[in-house]
Formats: C-alpha cells, structure tokens, sequence
C-alpha cells in the first residue's frame, strides 16, 4: 500500500495519545487521594510530571 504499518499512521499515534490522556484522567486523581505524590505518580506511570499536574487539573 503505502509502505506503512499501522503503528505508523497518524491515526494510530492521535488514537494511543487520546488514550494515554484518558488513562491518565481516570487513574490520577484516585492515586493523588491515595497519598502519592504528583512527582510519584509520574515515576511509577514513567510520564512527566507536567502530565500528572495536567490530568490533576482536568478531574478538580
């Protein structure tokens, strides 16, 4: 076809992007009441903390 695999399409990428934040807006919020910190989250899901605080933002 094009000499693209699905995991290269644009499609694919915007698709796994908009699920990660998905994820990341569901399971942030019960971590942080759960004691952990922003910093902690980030490591154990190994994202930014940038994208803990921005997930945190979007539950409040």
């Amino acid at each position: 076809m094009l000499g693209l695999t699905l995991e290269q399409t644009r499609f694919y990428q915007e698709a796994k992007a908009d699920g990660r934040e998905e994820i990341l807006r569901a399971t942030v919020p019960l971590l942080l009441k759960a004691g952990m910190s922003v910093e902690q989250i980030a490591q154990q899901l190994n994202v930014d903390v940038e994208a803990v605080q921005s997930a945190a933002q979007q539950s409040t």
